[in-house]
């Protein structure tokens, strides 16, 4: 399995054996999986997206939308409960405008699952935490068909 690192972007190959395990970067040796969210810009949004194996849930907001703010600790929550089943990562639409026209954000928040580049589901407004999980589950289930 490939991943990409949160801190450094360096892409790390993880044994089959190794995969459910916090594993550590090859290069700049911090934690792999350690449950954290993390943060995108347009600069290294796409290999992130693009280069795991895991498939990558990503928020979408802004720092002046009510809903974004109250979303954020359940969002931060379900990444610490499944942190070897996705990635978990976040992008601020007022500083990443490029991946967000990309993508055709029209409101906020909005999720989206993607699996190895390739957009699986999506989801539009904020959740309670157990049907936030719940969304992500039935979408990580997507991305194994």
């Amino acid at each position: 399995m490939h991943t990409t690192c949160p801190s450094c972007a360096a892409i790390n190959r993880i044994p089959d054996d190794k995969r459910n395990q916090p594993g550590q970067c090859g290069r700049c040796k911090s934690v792999l999986f350690n449950g954290d969210v993390v943060d995108l810009t347009d600069a290294d949004f796409a290999r992130f997206v693009s280069k795991n194996d895991l498939p990558v849930v990503v928020d979408f907001w802004a720092s002046w939308c009510g809903p974004c703010q109250m979303m954020a600790p359940i969002f931060k929550d379900a990444a610490a409960h499944m942190p070897f089943d996705a990635r978990f990562a976040k992008v601020n639409t007022e500083h990443a405008q490029g991946v967000s026209g990309q993508y055709g954000i029209r409101s906020i928040p909005t999720l989206i699952v993607f699996h190895q580049g390739k957009e699986i589901d999506r989801l539009a407004g904020a959740l309670p935490a157990a049907q936030l999980q719940q969304w992500i589950r039935q979408a990580l289930l997507k991305a194994k068909q």
